[in-house]
């Protein structure tokens, strides 16, 4: 009996390794002809002037909800910012919407530090969060080159997995 426990117990403990492993895995995309239109937005860019979701068109956007204080939106930004790197020039648009209220030196530091150079928008007072239903933090959408929703992403997400870049490299294509 000590023997089946000790199996169960390690075939669980397996499970969740590859379940780890593949974190995309729970993505659930929608198919082009049920994909709603994105709310439209405009809002303070960190670097100055406004930006609206109109001005990423053409593009696969991913929209990214974020606070500085927000431990495992630290853990994904790097990753984020990779990912950005070395598909701008195909059509990535990452969009980071930071819900934070009060100091804009505070964002601006938090950007530095993490060397992010993909757009920051500002929405302290949650304007564009509760269009997009956001209750917490990291939460991405993946947004069409037509402005419509291929998928929402709650939680932090490892956008260098082979899942994740696979995605991305998919979705570039299309």
């Amino acid at each position: 009996m000590l023997n089946r426990k000790i199996l169960f117990l390690l075939l669980m403990m397996a499970g969740g390794i590859t379940q780890a492993a593949t974190p995309l895995a729970k993505i659930s995309v929608i198919a082009e002809a049920d994909r709603p239109v994105a709310p439209a937005f405009e809002i303070e860019n960190l670097r100055g002037g406004n930006s609206s979701l109109l001005d990423y068109k053409g593009k696969l956007v991913l929209l990214n909800f974020w606070a500085t204080w927000c431990v495992p939106c630290t853990k994904e930004m790097p990753g984020m910012e990779t990912l950005w790197q070395d598909y701008k020039d195909q059509g990535l648009e990452i969009v980071a919407v930071s819900v934070d209220e009060g100091s804009r030196s505070r964002i601006e530091n938090f950007s530095k530090m993490f060397g992010i150079n993909f757009p920051i928008l500002l929405d302290p007072e949650s304007e564009v969060s509760d269009l997009y239903e956001v209750s917490g933090v990291p939460t991405s959408f993946l947004i069409d080159r037509n402005g419509k929703i291929i998928a929402r992403i709650v939680g932090t997400e490892d956008w260098l997995s082979p899942d994740a870049v696979s995605l991305v490299q998919e979705l570039l294509a299309q």
